[in-house]
């Protein structure tokens, strides 16, 4: 043994035994204090009450809806096509080819931009455009 090595023994916390007479000093009324809501059994307040004052919580103002549910597509435009050079498209073609980074919830293809060559496109979604 070093005196690098030695530890400070574990401190030996005693469980509080509440009601058991005066002397022990959480005697009577067991350190709850006298009468009211925290005093009762089961009483208390939830998380987030503020004494009846409307809690901060509906006092914020809330905007927008962020829909879990919905799917994320990775937008791909025609011209971006143009510099594939493989004849069939998928979104693990596009990616090995560094055209685009991640897929998402899979490839979306917006009709901006021509197309000059004949290519076959699987499993995307297709837009006309505007």
């Amino acid at each position: 043994m070093e005196l690098g090595n030695i530890r400070a023994n574990k401190k030996k916390v005693t469980k509080r035994r509440v009601g058991r007479g005066m002397g022990s000093g959480l005697g009577k009324t067991s350190g709850r204090g006298h009468k009211g809501q925290k005093a009762r059994s089961g009483g208390g307040v939830r998380r987030g009450f503020e004494g009846g004052q409307t809690p901060l919580y509906r006092r914020l103002p809330k905007r927008g809806f962020k829909n879990i549910h919905a799917l994320n597509f990775t937008e791909v435009t025609l011209t971006m096509l143009n510099k594939s050079k493989s004849k069939e498209v998928t979104a693990e073609t596009l990616i090995a080819e560094g055209i685009i980074s991640k897929a998402n919830d899979g490839i979306v293809i917006l009709a901006t931009g021509k197309l000059d060559k004949k290519l076959t496109v699987k499993r995307s979604k297709i837009y006309k455009g505007c």
